[in-house]
């Protein structure tokens, strides 16, 4: 039995059919991915709320978007993006950002979003750390694994 595939295009179609369905949250599992959707703001909002994790090839332990593995220079890690879209700071306009310069982090610690296909992902620092540099601007196209913040491991 061959591995299913999880594209921003597959997500989009399964918040489709969540859309005509009176189901406010959806939370798959599978060798290949771990997908959690979500009505956010409750059953009477529009707007859903993503989260997933790809499965590593070769390998049935998950990988979570987050820190990347490799040192930059000084020490640091870089926080980098899960997938492409817009970068925000903030989980709405007018709304204080997520983190700042000088923030403690831990792993969990949401530190931005990515909207991809009018869907909001949460970006989690996956690393413990204090945030060094924010190096995009609120709203900047990413791509995904692009660098988003530096962190210094704490």
């Amino acid at each position: 039995m061959s591995k299913l595939e999880l594209t921003p295009e597959a997500v989009a179609e399964i918040v489709s059919i969540l859309d005509g369905s009176g189901y406010d949250k959806l939370d798959i599992t599978t060798d290949a991915f771990r997908l959690r959707i979500q009505k956010a703001g409750g059953e009477s909002s529009s707007g859903w709320t993503q989260d997933w994790e790809l499965a590593e090839r070769g390998s049935p332990e998950a990988i979570t978007p987050g820190a990347a593995e490799q040192a930059l220079p000084d020490g640091l890690l870089a926080i980098t993006a899960p997938l492409p879209g817009s970068f925000f700071h903030a989980p709405q306009p007018g709304a204080p950002p997520f983190v700042e310069i000088g923030d403690i982090v831990t792993r969990d610690t949401v530190v931005g979003i990515i909207e991809t296909m009018k869907l909001m992902n949460p970006v989690h620092a996956g690393c413990d750390g204090v945030i060094e540099a924010i190096l995009l601007a609120n709203g900047q196209m990413v791509d995904g694994g692009m660098a988003l913040m530096h962190v210094r491991a704490g």
